[in-house]
């Protein structure tokens, strides 16, 4: 395995005792042979040297590097370069690409030097890859910067996203020897950014895998639970599905189909995702598993024959006519064709069949990355073309911040869409969601910032109205009109957030040199200096973000200065008292500190995990027990948030340098505010029992308490003061051996 002379890396990843280099070296070959097996179609000489090459260089790189788990660092690369070519079926130019990947971040191996020796594909595709060091931006977070500059390559060249997922899929299945903390932030940019950007190229099988992963990370008890039923439910499962597939199969012999049937379960992500969203159990999904029929056939007899299959399907099974997804007719903006249907089966259970082509099946598994195995395939080109088009506005904006731009990138990334249609009958695809204001921004920028409404079908609607699959819009317009901030509640696409988010930026700038006018002028009247110090007072006392944020509220009228009466002056230094909150204005936190006392309670915060104040977030409500992190705010010091919290996601994957570790230590007799909500059959009593358990056997202090009866079915929620997950698990428990009560949960707020 010779090597050409090369620099030399400076940084080792992990320090362990060196085994036999023999043994590794044979390791090392045979990976690398397997990767020369796994690149798919036509591999010419030429390609195999250039592969060599790259293996050659990315070995003598990283040879003093190791893994955390101690195995040799180019174990990484070789496995990010399987996956390009095995899983995502991309050619020679990414898995040179994906063996170069780290070498210009973790060695001495400049962009330059590849370029030389490989020419400016695949330096374009390395340079994208590679983080930016350092916080030279001026950016609220190092993430978002890095996030944004792999994403702003991707008009120039789709592979350098799908090698990053290469890469962030490896990283996921060898993330056990790191430590929980970069666990926790590496499964959420996962979830945020990495996961939706798979399922938006197609790439199903690495999203769905992505996704299990950052669930097995983030809550490892759900993850163990769902997966172990799923595996003891296995073998009834197959049973099941070859008694429901046998019929079919009989009737696709007789029609001399030539076909492949698979039965597979649903991702334990995707399982979750139904449990949560549906407030149900794991035996309350209904479609844990999936039918899939592939069958060969011409493309232009393609549609007929789909068709022809599901005509078979149902011939034997009662579809639903709600689950019925025809995406051979209008497939998805990613290329994604098949025709999905749920059918119920002899033994009562729904079952989701998926009935498509070979070629189908092939775009589904190799996503958008087949624009680069099928490129004389026009239909994926044209695909992969629209979808970059429709983002190119974010991409080409530099004046948001970054964790701005990731969020409305995030925007492009719906799974669901409907299609639409313009007064012309010309078709367009929107995400699910979308309102007639979305529509109007996607004809065009200024026909959106010009709407004043629409008609829907002939009808006249407003501008939040929801829009749904078929329908025709014809916008109004009028030169008159200006975006208005409220806009952005309900518009869901990146484009129209983004042309709404710049259009009032410079509204706000026009009116803040007219409230900077009038705050100087009244600075001047009180004879204090305008400076900055006197501004600075000026924001603190109205509690404003910026000094044009202050400028803003003043020409609106929203900070009267006239009506300032305790105000002073001297040496031209303006001094304003600070102006004293309502009670009622008091956020959660500032009530549970109230109730608790002065002492912050056991919590260790930081990486000598001591004690800090800190105050508990309102979002999730975090109580002794859970499993917590802290997230450093500039204004209000360490906020607690649970790892399962809402908003922990977004936290962990765009701002991550200002996580710090927290543990609870022990049982105090802290009391928490926590929320429960339980519902079942309404019965006598049952109010009683409910509350007795609560207030009497837990001794637990109510904070308030609600229920509803409809129909015989009643819903109830309390918020009450508990010690700890200990505490709440053993409430919970109780209230749902009640007779009657059906579901107990605990909710955020």
């Amino acid at each position: 395995m010779s090597s050409p002379s090369g620099p030399t890396t400076t940084k080792a990843l992990a320090a362990v005792p060196r085994v036999d280099e023999a043994t590794e070296r044979g390791e090392i070959l045979r990976r690398y042979r397997g990767l020369l097996r796994s690149v798919k179609g036509q591999r010419s000489a030429e390609d195999t040297r250039l592969i060599r090459k790259a293996f050659n260089i990315a070995v003598e790189a990283h040879k003093d590097q190791r893994r955390k788990s101690g195995e040799p660092y180019i174990y990484h690369p070789i496995a990010v370069a399987r996956i390009c070519a095995e899983e995502i079926g991309l050619g020679t130019t990414s898995v040179v690409a994906a063996l170069l990947h780290d070498t210009v971040e973790d060695t001495d191996i400049t962009l330059d030097d590849v370029k030389d020796l490989f020419g400016p594909t695949v330096t374009t595709i390395i340079d994208g890859l590679t983080k930016i060091s350092g916080l030279q931006f001026g950016t609220d977070s190092i993430q978002a910067e890095n996030f944004r500059k792999v994403l702003l390559t991707l008009a120039q060249d789709v592979r350098v996203i799908l090698v990053k997922l290469a890469d962030r899929l490896h990283n996921m299945r060898t993330l056990d020897h790191q430590p929980r903390d970069k666990q926790l932030k590496i499964a959420s940019e996962t979830l945020y950014l990495y996961a939706p950007l798979a399922h938006r190229l197609g790439l199903y099988n690495i999203k769905s895998e992505l996704e299990d992963h950052a669930l097995r990370f983030k809550e490892p008890e759900t993850y163990a639970e769902i997966s172990q039923k799923l595996k003891k439910g296995e073998a009834v499962r197959k049973r099941f599905i070859s008694r429901f597939i046998l019929p079919i199969k009989q009737a696709l012999d007789r029609e001399e189909f030539t076909y492949e049937v698979k039965g597979r379960p649903k991702s334990v992500h995707s399982i979750y995702n139904k449990m949560l969203k549906k407030h149900v159990t794991f035996e309350e999904v209904y479609d844990v598993f999936a039918i899939r029929v592939i069958i060969d056939t011409k493309q232009e007899l393609e549609k007929a024959d789909c068709w022809k299959v599901y005509s078979i399907v149902t011939d034997f099974y009662q579809p639903n006519p709600d689950r019925l997804r025809d995406w051979i007719s209008l497939p998805k903006a990613n290329g994604y064709e098949s025709l999905h249907t749920t059918v119920m089966s002899p033994g009562g259970r729904w079952v989701e069949v998926q009935i498509r082509s070979r070629r189908m099946d092939e775009i589904a598994e190799m996503g958008l990355a087949a624009h680069y195995k099928y490129k004389d395939d026009s239909e994926n080109a044209s695909a992969l073309d629209a979808w970059l088009n429709q983002i190119r506005d974010v991409l080409e904006d530099t004046s948001s911040n970054a964790v701005d731009f990731v969020n409305d990138f995030k925007l492009n990334l719906f799974s669901d869409e409907i299609t639409v249609f313009t007064p012309k009958g010309e078709m367009r695809n929107l995400p699910v969601g979308s309102t007639a204001l979305d529509f109007a921004f996607h004809i065009h920028s200024q026909v959106g910032r010009q709407c004043i409404g629409a008609k829907v079908n002939h009808k006249l609607v407003a501008l939040s109205h929801t829009l749904r699959s078929g329908d025709q819009i014809e916008v109004i317009t009028s030169k008159k009109q200006q975006p208005k901030e409220d806009w952005l509640g309900f518009v869901k696409t990146a484009k129209a957030k983004h042309r709404i988010k710049q259009a009032l930026r410079d509204q706000k700038k026009k009116l803040a040199v007219v409230g900077r006018e009038a705050m100087q002028r009244q600075l001047r009247k009180w004879g204090a200096k305008v400076d900055a110090t006197n501004i600075n007072a000026l924001i603190e006392r109205y509690g404003s973000r910026s000094a044009m944020d202050l400028y803003y509220q003043i020409a609106r009228g929203k900070h009267v200065l006239e009506d300032i009466t305790d105000a002073t002056v001297r040496n031209g230094r303006l001094q304003l008292p600070k102006l004293k909150r309502p009670i009622d204005e008091r956020t959660l936190e500032e009530v549970v500190a109230e109730i608790r006392g002065a002492t912050p309670g056991a919590l260790l915060i930081g990486d000598d995990l001591q004690k800090i104040d800190y105050q508990l977030s309102s979002c999730c409500n975090p109580i002794a027990g859970d499993d917590v992190f802290g997230f450093i705010t500039l204004s209000e010091g360490i906020k607690i948030h649970r790892v399962n919290c809402p908003n922990a996601v977004q936290l962990m994957s765009n701002f991550a340098y200002s996580i710090v570790k927290a543990r609870w230590k022990g049982k105090e007799t802290v009391e928490f505010l926590a929320g429960i909500t339980f519902s079942g059959i309404d019965d006598v009593g049952l109010v009683n029992k409910i509350t007795n358990i609560i207030s009497h056997e837990h001794n637990v202090n109510m904070r308030s308490i609600s229920f509803e009866s409809h129909d015989g079915i009643f819903e109830g929620k309390v918020m009450a003061y508990v010690h700890d997950t200990d505490h709440l698990r053993s409430l919970i428990e109780k209230l749902k051996r009640v007779r009657g009560v059906r579901s107990v949960e605990r909710v955020d707020r």
